[in-house]
């Protein structure tokens, strides 16, 4: 039976304009004291008032993104500047060190340890630039990846716990967010230094994590690539990986190279095979690639932003080449995706499953969830869906 892309994409497109959309714009704003609350229950009232730098900027990104790519709403850029006047405000420590965490009112409460906060920083303010024209945007959005360059090859910096010299090891998650930073922020910075950075970053992740005796990707390894039997040196985290796939599957198509598009979608397919439960459904969160029982005690819940990557990666890579597994498979993800993490009675998803599939947290949004993974998710499958009809 062939598949109703026509159909399939008027879904995504109405859960997420008449649905997801609708309940951060209803829930999160604090007109009090600005910026965002991101813990949102089932129905979306507040439960913690605690504003997470990743997720403010995420929101920031999300809604200069709806502007710019859907329809020119004057409530969208609204709803990002107020975002954007808080972090500007509270969000860094002057120069430009973003926070990890904030009060309500915009007081820091963690250090700026988390190179991530940066990370979606820039791409908040590259976007709402993009927006706005407004060159105070592109100048904190330029002078903070200029600060990720310069941390990437020690991103903790001064807060590393870990005893220098002992174990080094370097993550996965670092060059993944720069393949899709580098095309995030390319308007702002020259030709150069974007094609340098999409060159290290696609051998990073296609050469130097990934392990081609197991075609998986790991999640860290020694500084000269090579593998650590350790615990972190086992840990594979599916949904890192599927997720970043499609980033290269956007490089690939920037690029125009086959060879690239089709070991990421090669790479996409045995990761989702291999972190798939084959007894209740739905993708691992974390696993030792060796089999050995994982670190993280929950390594098999089931979370809404490993599936809804999943189901980006696999339509995109079915629009790419055409390889009608990737749409068997999209539409397997698609119904677990869809009758698990879509709440039946309110507006947005459930973030957090057992491993039964049974919802662990009734929350909407959280210290981790809030207005991005299930928005964008929603728009990159509904326009390649568009594309295929």
């Amino acid at each position: 039976m062939g598949v109703d892309f026509k159909k399939l994409a008027l879904q995504y497109r109405k859960e997420l304009l008449e649905k997801v959309i609708p309940f951060w714009e209803k829930n999160s704003k604090d007109e009090e004291f600005g910026g965002y609350f991101t813990c949102l229950d089932r129905e979306g009232k507040v439960f913690d008032t605690d504003k997470f730098v990743w997720l403010q900027a995420r929101e920031v990104w999300m809604f200069s993104s709806l502007y710019n790519r859907v329809e020119k709403k004057a409530e969208w850029l609204e709803m990002a500047e107020h975002g954007a006047r808080f972090l500007m405000d509270n969000g860094h420590d002057g120069q430009l060190n973003w926070y990890f965490s904030l009060t309500r009112e915009g007081k820091p409460l963690v250090q700026p340890y988390n190179i991530f906060s940066d990370c979606f920083a820039t791409m908040a303010f590259g976007q709402l630039y993009r927006a706005t024209g407004k060159q105070q945007y592109a100048d904190v959005a330029k002078q903070t990846f200029d600060n990720i360059l310069a941390r990437q090859n020690n991103p903790k910096g001064q807060y590393n716990k870990l005893v220098d010299g002992t174990r080094p090891l370097k993550g996965f998650s670092l060059p993944m967010i720069l393949c899709n930073l580098s095309l995030e922020i390319e308007h702002l910075l020259p030709e150069e230094l974007v094609e340098q950075t999409m060159d290290k970053v696609i051998h990073e992740v296609m050469e130097v994590f990934y392990q081609p005796d197991t075609g998986l990707i790991l999640e860290n390894v020694k500084p000269d690539g090579s593998f650590s039997d350790s615990f972190d040196g086992r840990l594979m985290n599916p949904g890192h990986a599927i997720e970043a796939m499609w980033f290269i599957m956007d490089l690939a198509e920037r690029r125009k190279d086959d060879a690239l598009m089709q070991k990421a979608v090669k790479i996409m397919l045995d990761t989702l095979k291999y972190g798939w439960d084959e007894e209740f459904g739905g993708i691992y969160y974390f696993l030792d690639i060796k089999g050995h029982p994982p670190q993280q005690l929950e390594w098999n819940q089931k979370l809404w932003w490993v599936h809804i990557e999943t189901l980006i990666s696999l339509i995109k890579a079915y629009k790419h080449t055409g390889n009608n597994e990737c749409l068997q498979w999209f539409q397997k993800v698609h119904d677990y995706t869809w009758s698990h993490f879509a709440d039946p009675e309110h507006d947005e998803w459930f973030g957090y499953l057992n491993r039964r599939g049974e919802v662990l947290l009734p929350l909407k949004g959280g210290k981790w969830k809030g207005c991005f993974h299930v928005p964008r998710g929603l728009y990159q499958v509904w326009q390649t869906l568009e594309k295929l009809k």
